[in-house]
C-alpha cells in the first residue's frame, strides 16, 4: 500500500462493470465505484440494490462473474479475503464474523495474532486490546466469551479488529446498526481521525443523515446498477431517496400509533422479573392492541426482556399473566409460543432464520399446520399465502425459492417479519426490527408492526432509534441498568426522545 496516497493515483478502489448473481437473481447488473484515497465514500442503496456484494468482492471475500476491480493499482478481482488484507484492507460486514467460542482479546487479534519464538505473546495481546478498548471508548472485559457479549459489543469488536489491523482501506456495512446514539457519535470520531491519518473508508447505511454527515462523496445503487456519484454537500436527503428508490420519498415521520384508544384491559402482565445480573424487579404491563417501546441504552436489559418472554431465558423468575392468568414463565422457544408470543430477534442470522432453507420455507415454517392435510404439506397453499405475506415488505417474490442465506441483511429480516405476519401471534416481540432495512422498506414495517396491533395483538418493540418510538409507541417504557425507570403514555405528538434519553441516562 506504499503508493496507496501518492497524488498522481486519482482512485484508491476503482471497481468497474461488476456483475454477480446467485443462482438466478442479479445482485450486481453492471455497477461500478471510484473511490478517492483518504476519503469517506457512503454506498447507498434498498436492500439488494447490490451494496454488501459489492463490498463482499472489493474485499475478496466472494468473486464477481465479471468486471475489474483495482486496489491502488492492483488487480484485485480474483483475490482472497487473506490478500486482500495484505493490500490494507480490512471489512466490518453487517453479519457479525466473530468467533463465539473465543475471547473478545482473541477476536481481536484474528488474522493478526502476536507471536514470538512460536508461542503467543498474550500480555501484548492484551496490552494492545487495552489500548485499542481506550481509542474506541469501550470497557469489553479482555477475557469475555465473545459470544455472550450483546450485538453492539461484537460489532465493536470487529472496527477493533480493523484498528488492530493497521488498514489502510476499511469497508464498513452497517457499522452503526446496533449501536445508540453515544456510541455511534464515537464511532464518527473514531472514523474522523483515521481519515486524518490517510485512511479511506468506504461506508454502507441506511441511516442517511449520517451518511450526509459523515462521507465526502455517495454513490447511488439500484438494482445492482450505479445511478450517480456526487460530493456529499450535492445531496440532500429527499434527493438520496428519490434516487434510491426511482420514486418520491416515504414519509418517514408520520405517525403510526393508535388512533383510537386502545382496549383497557391487559393482555400481558409482567410481576417482579428477575434475570440474575441483568434485570431486577421489572414490572409492566401491555394491552391487547397496544404497541408498547421499550428504551434504553446498550446494555440496560432492553433484549434480555424480549429473550425472557420469548422463553430464551431460562433462569428468568417472577409473575407472568395472560388475559388474567397466572402461567408459568416460558423455558423455550416452543413453550413462549403455545402461550401466543413470537420473537424477532435482534441477531436474525444466528437466531432468527434457517439460513440453509429457502425464503419460503423460513416465512412458512411456523405455520405449518395450516398448510398440512394428512401429515403432508400442502406446498401450493403455502407458496400462494407466503407470497401474499412477503407483498408487504416489497420482498422479491422470485427470490421465494433461493436460500435465505443469499438475501441482503434487509431482506433476510423481511422474510423474519413476513414470518410472524402469517403465523399471527398473540403477543410480537420485536426487537430492533428495523435494523438493516432500508428507507423504502422503513416505513412498511413500522405500519405492519401496528397491524398486528390493530388486529388485536399486543406488539412489544425495542429499538435504539428512539425517533421510530416516536412515531409508533402508544407508551414507552425505559430501562436502566437492569431496572425499570420510567414509564409514559405517548401524548399527541409520541413520547419525544428527549425524554427518553434523559430517563435513560437518570440512573
Amino acid at each position: 500500500m506504499g503508493d496507496a496516497q501518492t497524488p498522481h493515483r486519482e482512485y484508491i478502489i476503482e471497481a468497474t462493470d461488476l456483475r454477480k448473481s446467485f443462482g438466478g437473481v442479479v445482485a450486481l447488473g453492471g455497477a461500478s465505484l471510484a473511490v478517492r484515497p483518504g476519503t469517506i465514500h457512503a454506498l447507498v442503496g434498498e436492500n439488494g440494490a447490490g451494496k454488501s456484494t459489492a463490498l463482499g468482492a472489493i474485499a475478496g471475500r466472494l468473486q464477481v462473474d465479471s468486471g475489474s476491480i483495482s486496489i491502488a493499482g492492483h488487480d484485485t478481482t480474483r483475490i482472497t479475503p487473506r490478500a486482500a488484507q495484505a493490500l490494507g484492507v480490512a471489512a466490518i460486514y453487517q453479519e457479525l464474523t466473530i468467533v463465539p467460542g473465543l475471547s473478545a482479546c482473541a477476536n481481536v487479534h484474528l488474522g493478526h495474532t502476536p507471536i514470538r519464538g512460536g508461542f503467543l505473546e498474550e500480555s501484548t495481546m492484551r496490552r494492545r486490546f487495552k489500548d485499542v478498548c481506550a481509542r474506541v471508548g469501550v470497557s469489553i472485559p479482555p477475557d469475555a466469551r465473545a459470544g455472550d457479549l450483546s450485538v453492539a459489543d461484537q460489532q465493536m469488536l470487529e472496527i477493533m479488529r480493523a484498528l488492530e489491523s493497521r488498514a489502510q482501506i476499511i469497508l464498513l456495512d452497517e457499522p452503526t446498526s446496533s449501536l445508540v446514539q453515544a456510541e455511534r457519535e464515537n464511532l464518527f470520531r473514531i472514523m474522523r481521525d483515521l481519515q486524518s491519518d490517510g485512511v479511506t473508508m468506504v461506508l454502507v447505511s441506511h441511516n442517511l443523515a449520517e451518511v450526509l454527515a459523515i462521507s465526502d462523496e455517495i454513490t447511488v445503487f439500484r438494482n445492482g446498477l450505479t445511478v450517480t456519484t456526487a460530493t456529499s454537500d450535492q445531496w440532500t436527503r429527499d434527493g438520496l431517496l428519490e434516487a434510491m428508490l426511482g420514486r418520491a420519498a416515504p414519509d418517514l415521520l408520520a405517525s403510526h400509533r393508535a388512533t383510537q384508544p386502545v382496549n383497557a384491559r391487559d393482555f400481558v402482565r409482567i410481576e417482579d422479573l428477575h434475570v440474575p445480573g441483568i434485570l431486577e424487579g421489572i414490572s409492566t404491563e401491555a394491552r391487547h392492541g397496544e404497541i408498547l417501546g421499550i428504551a434504553g441504552l446498550v446494555g440496560s436489559g432492553r433484549t434480555t426482556l424480549l429473550r425472557a418472554l420469548g422463553g430464551l431465558e431460562p433462569s428468568a423468575r417472577g409473575r407472568l399473566l395472560i388475559n388474567g392468568t397466572r402461567v408459568r414463565w416460558p423455558r423455550s422457544a416452543r413453550q413462549a409460543r403455545r402461550l401466543g408470543f413470537a420473537l424477532v430477534p435482534e441477531d436474525r442470522k444466528g437466531q432468527g432464520l434457517l439460513m440453509h432453507m429457502t425464503s419460503r420455507e423460513n416465512v412458512g415454517i411456523s405455520s405449518l399446520r395450516a398448510f398440512s392435510l394428512a401429515g403432508f404439506v400442502r406446498r401450493r397453499k403455502m407458496t400462494r399465502e407466503v407470497r401474499e405475506a412477503v407483498k408487504t415488505f416489497a420482498l422479491d417474490t422470485s427470490r421465494l425459492e433461493q436460500p435465505v442465506r443469499n438475501l441482503s441483511g434487509g431482506n433476510q429480516q423481511k422474510v423474519l417479519l413476513a414470518r410472524w405476519q402469517l403465523a399471527k401471534p398473540k403477543v410480537l416481540l420485536a426487537d430492533e426490527p428495523t435494523r438493516g432495512i432500508d428507507v423504502g422498506a422503513k416505513a412498511s414495517i413500522l405500519a405492519s408492526l401496528r397491524d398486528f396491533a390493530n388486529d388485536g395483538a399486543t406488539v412489544i418493540v425495542v429499538s435504539s432509534e428512539l425517533e421510530e418510538l416516536t412515531v409508533l409507541a402508544d407508551r414507552v417504557v425505559v430501562l436502566a441498568h437492569g431496572r425499570l425507570v420510567d414509564d409514559f403514555r405517548a401524548g399527541t405528538d409520541g413520547v419525544s426522545a428527549d425524554r427518553m434519553l434523559s430517563a435513560a441516562f437518570a440512573e
